[in-house]
């Protein structure tokens, strides 16, 4: 996931489907210098992450 696109992700009320490593994550924070996010899974909001926005996926539809 390209970082403008994670920004808007993460600034938006809505909930997009993004998901790492197969699990559901809402986006916290996006790192434009390091290209990460602050992240954690939906199902488990203590497990909070930072990731390469690399890893990122946005599911579309």
């Amino acid at each position: 996931m390209n970082t403008q696109r994670a920004q808007e992700i993460a600034g938006s009320p809505m909930l997009a489907n993004v998901t790492y490593n197969g699990r559901q994550v809402y986006i916290q924070h996006v790192d434009s210098d390091n290209e990460s996010a602050r992240i954690y899974p939906l199902d488990d909001p203590e497990q909070e992450q930072e990731v390469p926005l690399a890893n990122l996926i946005e599911h579309l539809g």
